[in-house]
Order: C-alpha cells, then structure tokens, then sequence
C-alpha cells in the first residue's frame, strides 16, 4: 500500500504595510569621477574590463574611452573568476596608470582596501545587527572593502604614493584571484581607493591568468604583458546582459556598470525648518529618507541618486545603478519640540523596492532568503548622558527587513542633538534603503501603527 508524505512547505511572505511620510534626501553627489569596473562581473577570459586611455593607436579602439583623471578621483574594481577542471589558473585583475604629460605625475594613495571571498572574507551567515568596535566582523570582500573606508585606512599592500615619469606606464595593483584550491573553483575580489593626481593620467583595468614560469610554476604577468594586452586587446568576454534602454517599455535591466561614473560622496546636514532643525516626528509616527534610490525604486520621491555616466560602454549600464562604494555622510540635527521627554530611534532598513506614492513602506513576515544589504555603518551622536560617542554596526538585512536601531535618544523638552550617519553603499547590497526616523508613541514600542508583526516591533 502507498501511504503519501508531505513536505511542510514555508508559508509565503505576507506584505506589511506600514503607513509613514518617505521624504526626499537633500543634497547631491559631489563630482569626483570614479573609475568604475564591474562588467562583466564573471570574468572568464583575459582582456580589457575598462580602458580610460584614447583610442588612437589601438587594435581595438571601440575598448577605449578616452578620459583622463586628474586631482581627485576614486577606483572600483569588482570582479569573480571561475575556474575549471581542465583550468585552474589565477585570475590577475591589473590597474595601469599612463602619464602622457612632459612631467613627472605623483598619484598619492588616501585611502582604500582589496579583498578576496576566500579566504579573506567568506560569506558567512551574521545576526541582522552586530556592533563592530574593531573592524573584525564582515561577510564578504565589499562588507569588509567598505569598512576599511569608513575607518578612512589604507591597506598596508598599497602604496602611499606612485610616482609615474613622463609617458610611461606604471601598475597601480596586480591582484590575483586564486581558484586552484578552492571548490568549487570560484573566487571574487573587491577593491576601492581613494585617490589624489598631481597631473593628468589614463587608467586601464585588464585580466590576465598567471603564466607559465618554464620551471613548472606560474608568475604573475609583466608590466610588458599588461601593455601589450592594453594596446592589442579587445573587451574580456562574454559579456554581461545589456541593460534595458531608459524608458523602453518592458522588463527594466539595469545591466552592470563599466565606465566613469560622477560622484563619490553624498555630504549634507537634513532639516526641515529655517533654523536648520530637523523637527523629530509626533509621537508613534515615523519618516524616512531614501538611501541609493533609482529607477523603478524611489519609494514614491520621484529622487533618483545613481551616479550618472560620464563614459561608458554601449552595452553596460546607463547609470551607476547601487552607487557602490559611495559614502553616504548625513546629518541629523534632531530638535523635540515639544514639553514632553521623547524617545526617539534611527535605523536604516531594506523596504521592499517600489515607485507607489501611498506614503506607505511595505515590508515581509517571514523575510525571504535573498541578503539585499549587507555591510557597515558608522554612527557619531551624543549620548543621554553628554558622552560623545562613535558606534560602528554590522548590519545584514534580508529584502522587505525592518531595521533596528542604530541609537536610541530620550530627548527632553527642547532638545537639540545632532547625529551624523555614515555607510559606504557596499557592493553586495542590492538598493534601495531607507533611513528611519521614529518618535515611540506613550503606550506602544514598536514601529508601525497597527496590526504589524513581531518583526516590526523592535524598536
């Protein structure tokens, strides 16, 4: 006789609607380009990821796209290489500089890190919030890459400076990506700096495997190899699927980004009253502001932040998309109006990605698998006691995830705090974010108004 069995199947997320005010982020990326390098992001063959040298000369000139950085400028690279049985060589991602100019350029190295998954930062399994006092939690090469930024260090494997002589070449890094004792054979690399030139300079990213040493082992490759793959090479493939054209009807593709994105940093104090306040909500209600917003997800502000283009290939991304890397520096100036002592929270948190203009967030019970934020957060206040304090958090969240609180206020009549929040939009995250801000009503502690879950009501 068949007697059947039955699996016990997770119930399906139910949508929270959390009616609340989503208020536009004031200020705007400032203009310092970035060398951005994320397409294709499996790279499986050598070639040129990004080339910001001109075109003139080379075999390939459609590769090229002619933009020289000078003064201030930012460098990301994130890049996997998969191995295979019959193949198990590193991956070399190289970053050349060229000076074209009749002087001597110094390229002075302010700030940055480059990770690998394994073994320098595995993906591992994190409580949602997890305070960070050391640097020493992560899940990930952008988780940690971000946080090595956010604590303004320079890793010890870069320079402090790079002196490039007049029309000549130098490499900025070459980093491999192992795979040989991996399995499966499949590794990844984050890298960002901060960057300062003296003069003019063209940057290249390229991918070259290790190569045979004719004594049985592998070498990394020559400056000579580097420059001959820049002037010879055409784009590594396969590329990655194209993105949709803006405004196009359909499915909307974001596609990846390769090229020269505008904007490192989003830097401004919010408020919203003529003494540059930013008046705390009624108590049990709450307003946020959008965090990396983009196309299809402004939560009804209509406010795009993604970094726009300044060059970039024909079939990657039209925009920055997730503006990774980039610091997000807001302060609040946060003043109770009112006679009666209010507690008051901030959390940043993961809505569940939508344009609707309902003033409502809208969240998941249970949560889903999928991570969309994944990194660190700095947070600079004043404590109830007068103590000044810098709290840094871990924080992983799930799409559809309230947040916790980052800090908690009791805010007698009339007072006035400032709170600074700083994050480096991490390239594992998936946008977009909000930051919350809620006033506890007298007789509840959780976040929404009404018949919200348990996940809803911590804090």
């Amino acid at each position: 006789m068949f007697f059947p069995f039955f699996i016990a199947q997770a119930p399906p997320p139910v949508e929270i609607v959390r009616p609340q005010e989503v208020r536009v982020l004031p200020g705007q990326l400032d203009q310092i380009p970035v060398f951005n390098s994320n397409s294709p992001e499996k790279v499986l063959g050598e070639g040129i990821l990004l080339s910001t040298f001109p075109a003139t000369g080379k075999t390939h000139p459609d590769a090229h796209l002619d933009f020289p950085f000078s003064g201030r400028f930012d460098l990301f690279a994130h890049h996997v290489a998969q191995g295979s049985p019959e193949d198990l060589r590193s991956l070399h991602i190289g970053a050349i500089a060229y000076n074209p100019s009749d002087q001597p350029v110094t390229l002075y190295f302010l700030n940055g890190a480059s990770y690998l998954s394994q073994p320098d930062a595995p993906f591992i399994a994190l409580d949602p919030q997890v305070p960070n006092p050391r640097g020493n939690v992560y899940a990930g090469p952008g988780s940690r890459v971000m946080d090595n930024l956010l604590r303004r260090r320079l890793q010890e494997q870069f320079p402090k400076q790079l002196t490039i002589a007049p029309q000549s070449y130098q490499m900025i890094f070459d980093l491999p990506i192992p795979v040989r004792e991996l399995e499966p054979p499949l590794n990844g690399r984050s890298t960002y700096l901060e960057l300062n030139s003296t003069g003019p300079v063209y940057v290249a990213s390229l991918a070259l495997f290790e190569k045979p040493d004719g004594q049985g082992d592998f070498r990394p490759p020559t400056l000579a190899e580097w420059q001959a793959l820049l002037e010879t090479g055409e784009l590594s493939s396969p590329r990655d699927r194209p993105p949709s054209v803006p405004g196009a009807p359909g499915g909307l593709i974001y596609g990846r980004v390769a090229g020269v994105s505008e904007g490192s940093t989003w830097k401004t104090q919010i408020y919203d009253s003529p003494t540059w306040d930013l008046t705390i909500p009624a108590p049990g209600e709450a307003f946020s502001y959008g965090i990396s917003t983009l196309v299809g997800g402004t939560h009804g502000t209509g406010q795009i932040q993604t970094a726009e283009m300044l060059r970039r290939y024909p079939d990657t991304a039209y925009a920055a998309h997730g503006n990774y890397g980039v610091l997000y520096d807001l302060t609040l100036p946060l003043h109770n109006p009112t006679e009666a002592t209010q507690t008051v929270a901030i959390a940043l948190e993961t809505p569940i990605k939508q344009d609707a203009t309902d003033e409502a967030l809208r969240f998941f019970d249970p949560l889903p698998t999928a991570t969309f934020f994944r990194g660190p957060v700095r947070v600079n206040y004043k404590d109830d006691t007068g103590r000044l304090r810098t709290d840094y958090f871990h924080l992983v969240q799930k799409r559809g995830q309230a947040g916790e609180p980052l800090v908690t206020l009791e805010m007698p009549p009339g007072d006035r705090r400032l709170v600074n929040i700083q994050l480096r939009y991490p390239p594992d995250a998936t946008p977009p974010q909000v930051l919350t801000v809620k006033t506890q009503s007298d007789n509840m502690n959780n976040l929404g108004k009404k018949n919200h879950s348990s996940r809803l009501s911590k804090w």
